[in-house]
């Protein structure tokens, strides 16, 4: 247990009474809470010539970059690893892997964090089987320690992983709990899917489970509603968030993502810097989270575009955030951008594929969609679904050149969190000359 004394067990208490306060943070609360987190900064090699703290030198301070991250990640670290209670690492789908330490502090402010908002949906009578990565990420713990936070009766098996779980003891562990509440990334979702049709087992292990909570990798509203067709359950959108800021986000009973704003100080970034976070916006989420402690950051761009929005009829009045992507997963295919969130909201939406590939050449001239049929699709079917993509890519300015369907992808393409991005997994450069047969 991570509280395990009289002052973790006060700091547990001291982080309920402040997100039980309610979903306000007004600009005192703020400022109070951004002046520790300047103080808690100052020990780390990169902010130590900070200064003294006030508002306007903290808004004058330029962003910290997810580049500047990566390229120093030690720099930026408060505490010595000694004194952390885990060791992470980010998953490094974009690069070089980031080593994030983390004291007992920070898992405790963002465990009741994350607590209060999936309060919501999981608690009394639940089961939850995890099927998330446990080695080195933080997601894993994260879910059990909300789960023993609810008190919860849980466990994990992550199929993707070479030890105790593959499908099969998957399937059965699932037939013994029983779980009506399941964490997974969108990708495994849809392998998990597939493989319990083949097997003739969907029907069965889908009795229990009332709600599938999808994180690790951006879900499209489409592809959630697909897997809550296939599962006879409600599809969320989890939470949102990264390795290195904690949890940003997370889902209402309406499956909206809600910042947590009581836990982040938010802004959004353009063409003219960031800005302080106003009722609605477009741009790149930049944060400086209140309850990091072994590495504080502060006005950090996490490179992710977003749309934020106000007004839910779930009754939190906190905004909310639809996650785009990063700036940097995008393409330019034929001059126009072509985002993870439009492909996978044509793809879910106008096919019941379980998969994609996306391949291109190089110069971004062309491109085309290889789908991973259903196990019990109907082929007949696919001319008409194959014209359905193409019509909605025109509809954005882009044309794909042919959409094909296959039985089966890459196993890289579905396993989520421990090896998904979308520019590595989904994508495909093609450098011979077969790009001009398409």
């Amino acid at each position: 247990m991570i509280v395990n004394s009289e002052q973790r067990l006060e700091l547990l208490r001291t982080a309920r009474r402040e997100f039980e306060r309610g979903d306000a943070a007004d600009p005192a609360f703020y400022r109070r809470k951004i002046a520790d987190v300047w103080a808690r900064a100052q020990a780390s090699p990169a902010y130590a010539k900070l200064g003294d703290f006030s508002w306007d030198t903290f808004r004058a301070l330029p962003v910290t970059t997810k580049e500047q991250l990566k390229r120093d990640p030690w720099s930026y670290v408060a505490a010595p690893v000694e004194a952390a209670a885990k060791y992470y690492e980010t998953t490094g789908t974009t690069g070089t892997a980031t080593p994030t330490p983390r004291l007992a502090e920070d898992i405790i402010w963002n465990t009741v964090s994350v607590a209060r908002a999936w309060g919501d949906l999981v608690g009394t009578g639940d089961r939850v089987l995890s099927l998330l990565p446990s080695d080195v990420v933080p997601v894993g713990d994260l879910v059990a320690g909300v789960c023993e936070y609810l008190d919860v009766p849980h466990t994990r098996a992550y199929p993707f992983a070479t030890g105790i779980c593959d499908w099969d003891r998957l399937a059965e562990v699932w037939a013994a709990l029983r779980p009506t509440v399941v964490f997974l990334a969108p990708g495994v979702a849809l392998q998990a899917t597939r493989l319990f049709k083949q097997r003739g087992r969907l029907a069965e292990l889908r009795s229990s489970v009332r709600a599938l909570m999808l994180l690790g990798e951006v879900s499209v509203p489409a592809l959630r509603a697909r897997l809550g067709h296939w599962w006879g359950a409600t599809a969320y959108d989890a939470s949102y968030g990264s390795t290195e800021t904690g949890t940003l986000a997370a889902t209402c009973p309406r499956d909206r993502l809600h910042l947590l704003t009581v836990a982040n100080y938010v802004e959004l970034a353009g063409d003219t810097g960031a800005e302080p976070l106003g009722d609605r916006g477009a741009g790149r989420l930049v944060v400086t989270p209140l309850n990091l402690y072994a590495r504080p950051l502060l006005r950090y761009d996490t490179g992710d575009e977003v749309e934020v929005t106000s007004g839910c009829d779930c009754g939190r009045a906190t905004p909310v955030v639809t996650v785009l992507g990063r700036a940097t997963d995008g393409l330019r295919i034929q001059d126009t951008a072509l985002t993870p969130h439009l492909v996978e909201q044509i793809v879910y939406g106008a096919t019941t594929a379980t998969g994609y590939l996306l391949e291109t050449d190089p110069a971004g001239r062309r491109f085309r969609l290889l789908l991973e049929r259903d196990v019990d699709a109907d082929r007949s079917g696919e001319p008409a679904a194959a014209e359905a993509v193409r019509a909605a890519f025109r509809d954005h300015g882009l044309d794909c050149a042919a959409v094909l369907f296959l039985n089966s992808l890459p196993s890289t393409t579905k396993s989520g969190g421990s090896q998904k991005s979308w520019k590595r997994s989904n994508i495909r450069i093609v450098t011979d000359r077969s790009v001009e047969d398409w």
